[in-house]
């Protein structure tokens, strides 16, 4: 499983659940967001991830975070 941001990449070299991020330097995360705001970015970013792990796939899949989720 993958965070990142450019998932084309994680796609070519073989992850099997991917899940987009913020920014290259910076993919779990805003540094430019309050610190309110920062910790709902990365909660949405970590909980999309548990989900991935969670999900039986039977191929490569890219697990989209939502912005309206629930934190």
């Amino acid at each position: 499983m993958h965070i990142c941001t450019v998932t084309p990449i994680s796609i070519t070299v073989g992850a099997n659940r991917v899940v987009p991020g913020v920014s290259i330097p910076h993919p779990a995360g805003n540094p430019n967001a309050s610190r309110e705001e920062e910790f709902k970015i990365r909660e949405r970013i970590v909980r999309t991830a548990l989900k991935a792990l969670e999900t039986d796939i039977t191929e490569q899949t890219v697990f989209p975070v939502e912005s309206n989720q629930e934190v």
